[in-house]
């Protein structure tokens, strides 16, 4: 088997980056080239309530359009891509995916579209009611993946 291209899977938290630096340090070894994907999911503000309508306050009384909100998303991201490049990729050929949906359907989509040959993706190993409400991005990916997938834990 030989991996050329690997795509990895951030987002900003502790397990990702873990998962992040070991998705690097196979690609170093099998000098592959690295696809990074950080899916923005749609954040949902809570609507205006009865009382508020009633007490004449205005909708979207945070003050933030949607338009604003999905640029902030996205500046986060892009952010959070090039400080994951610059600690574990600079010397390596990096192309980044700065993509807005469904986390588990974006990261099979773009590795679609990077023609990866390994996903890297960390779990944040929940377990119970969390996971049932939550749902598991690293188990709808293993499932529905056409490619292998590496699921890095983190290290408890």
């Amino acid at each position: 088997m030989k991996i050329k291209k690997i795509l990895i899977g951030i987002d900003e938290s502790k397990f990702a980056e873990h998962a992040a630096e070991y998705g690097f340090d196979i690609a170093h070894s099998f000098k592959a080239s690295v696809g990074l994907v950080h899916i923005v999911e749609p954040m949902v503000i809570p609507g205006t309530s009865s009382s508020d309508i009633l007490l004449g306050a205005p909708p979207q009384s945070l003050g933030i359009n949607d338009l604003e909100l999905i640029s902030i998303q996205n500046d986060a991201s892009e952010t959070l891509i090039e400080k994951t490049i610059k600690k574990f990729g600079s010397d390596l050929q990096v192309t980044h995916f700065n993509e807005y949906g469904n986390t588990a359907d974006g990261i099979i989509d773009c590795s679609k579209e990077f023609g990866a040959d390994l996903i890297v993706i960390g779990t944040h190993s929940r377990t119970g009611l969390d996971r049932l409400l939550m749902g598991s991005i690293a188990e709808h990916v293993v499932r529905h993946s056409e490619i292998p997938v590496l699921v890095v834990p983190f290290p408890g």
